[in-house]
């Protein structure tokens, strides 16, 4: 509770109510992040108009490395704020084997997210549309795994789309 009382404002703690239902904290703390989450990304897109010509020569591309950092924190947060809402709800985790899913999926996968400014993450498979921790279609919520091995899922064409097919020789 101590933890989630740091993510929301400080005034928040003058709310008695708060601190007797730490559910509610979570709610609270869950839709206070992800203003934040929203606010960096929208002063990230922003920031080049805003402040282009009004900093010296290297000093919008340091607040662009600002949000980038932030954002990644506040995503980061907005999770863990997540999983201590679904724990105080009663949810049960159960331990994996070979660390988080940010572990599996590597370091390389980490840092293609976080170049795309001010933490951008919304969990979708941004090629596809389909969700990429659960192979569920967004639109429809279908599964799309049927057990067997996509063949080419894990290759890229020259313009990053997944699935590509390798070039045929003549």
């Amino acid at each position: 509770m101590t933890w989630l009382l740091d993510v929301v404002p400080p005034d928040y703690r003058l709310h008695g109510v708060l601190r007797r239902h730490p559910y509610a904290l979570a709610v609270l703390a869950r839709h206070h992040i992800a203003a934040c989450v929203r606010g960096a990304r929208e002063g990230y897109r922003s920031a080049r108009t805003e402040l282009g010509g009004k900093l010296p020569p290297g000093g919008v591309e340091a607040v662009l490395e600002v949000y980038r950092a932030e954002g990644s924190r506040l995503v980061e947060t907005a999770r863990a704020v997540d999983l201590v809402g679904r724990a105080l709800r009663g949810e049960v985790f159960t331990p994996q084997l070979g660390g988080t899913q940010d572990e599996r999926r590597g370091a390389g996968a980490r840092d293609a997210r976080d170049s795309r400014g001010a933490g951008a993450r919304d969990g979708k498979d941004e090629h596809n549309g389909k969700d990429e921790h659960n192979g569920k279609d967004e639109h429809n919520g279908k599964d799309d795994r049927d057990g067997k091995p996509e063949r080419d899922a894990g290759r890229r064409d020259d313009k990053g789309r997944r699935g590509a097919k390798p070039a045929r020789s003549r």
